[in-house]
């Protein structure tokens, strides 16, 4: 049997945990499944698969193959598809990214569906998520991050910044008084983002110190939307990011205060897998967000 088409039933089964599930998937029959990984599990001299009579599971070596041939399975069909596209003049495939799930409902799904539009022989994928994903394991493309990066193989480009903003009705600033500095946030009522039980501590930027204050949380939320909407309704200070908290600022709903201590911007970048000889819907996708992002005036810090 052909490497690649055994590298393809191994996957399958490897995602699906069962043998029959894998053949259904591939229109193939369930002996055939069984003989394929079998004569891998041979050819490589490891075992890949636990089986039972109820279970399927992945060996700590089979999980490792499995993560390198979803690897390889999807620069393949990058290769065909980049090929593909480029002799019949228009992009072809599944373009798969990734960003936070607010950023990505106002900044990167407007960006997707518009590429989508230009470009019908496409189809796509969102997924957002408040984690950082990995693209290899999740088979993604692109991702747009809030972040400074670490060192990677990866290829990132810089679109813009944003700050971390503390915010509050101008009832509240009202009937409570407006903070002068960071020390004085102990004073008063905050509703804190955060994915965690216990709240964040919230850092400043103090002439050459960085200042760490703890503030009395009110309530704590994991959703930006959510924290924002308490303060707008007067309920408490609240700190998120420039750009969630644009609209409600616009409009004169809520008030920055403690500017002059706020810290360092966090950069944006899109990140994408593959370099130069990358697939070419990628490619095209890429320098569409970058120059869209760019122009985008909520994202210059």
């Amino acid at each position: 049997m052909d490497r690649f088409q055994t590298l393809r039933i191994f996957v399958a089964v490897g995602e699906e945990q069962s043998f029959a599930a894998a053949a259904r998937r591939l229109a193939i029959s369930a002996p055939s499944v069984t003989r394929a990984v079998a004569a891998l599990e041979q050819t490589l001299g490891v075992k890949l698969l636990q089986r039972t009579t109820r279970i399927v599971r992945l060996t700590e070596a089979g999980a490792r193959y499995l993560l390198d041939g979803k690897r390889v399975l999807n620069e393949l069909e990058d290769a065909d598809q980049a090929v593909s596209g480029e002799r019949q003049g228009e992009l072809r495939g599944t373009l798969a990214i990734t960003a936070s799930v607010m950023f990505g409902r106002l900044f990167v799904a407007p960006l997707l569906l518009e590429f989508l539009n230009r470009h019908p022989k496409l189809s796509g994928r969102a997924v957002l998520v408040d984690r950082v994903v990995d693209l290899i394991e999740e088979g993604l493309d692109v991702a747009v991050r809030i972040a400074r990066l670490p060192d990677s193989s990866f290829t990132a480009v810089r679109v813009g910044a944003v700050r971390n903003v503390v915010c509050a009705s101008p009832a509240y600033l009202k009937r409570h008084g407006v903070p002068r500095t960071p020390s004085e946030l102990k004073d008063h009522a905050a509703i804190c983002f955060s994915a965690d039980r216990s709240p964040p501590a919230w850092t400043f930027e103090g002439g050459k110190q960085t200042l760490s204050v703890r503030p009395s949380a009110r309530l704590v939320v994991n959703s930006a939307e959510v924290a924002l909407q308490g303060a707008v309704a007067g309920e408490g200070l609240t700190r998120v990011l420039s750009y969630q908290a644009a609209s409600e600022l616009q409009a004169g709903r809520l008030r920055v205060i403690l500017r002059e201590f706020e810290p360092v911007p966090i950069p944006i970048h899109v990140i994408h897998r593959e370099g130069k000889h990358g697939a070419a819907r990628v490619r095209a996708f890429v320098d569409f967000a970058v120059a869209e992002l760019r122009r985008n005036p909520l994202l210059k810090a």
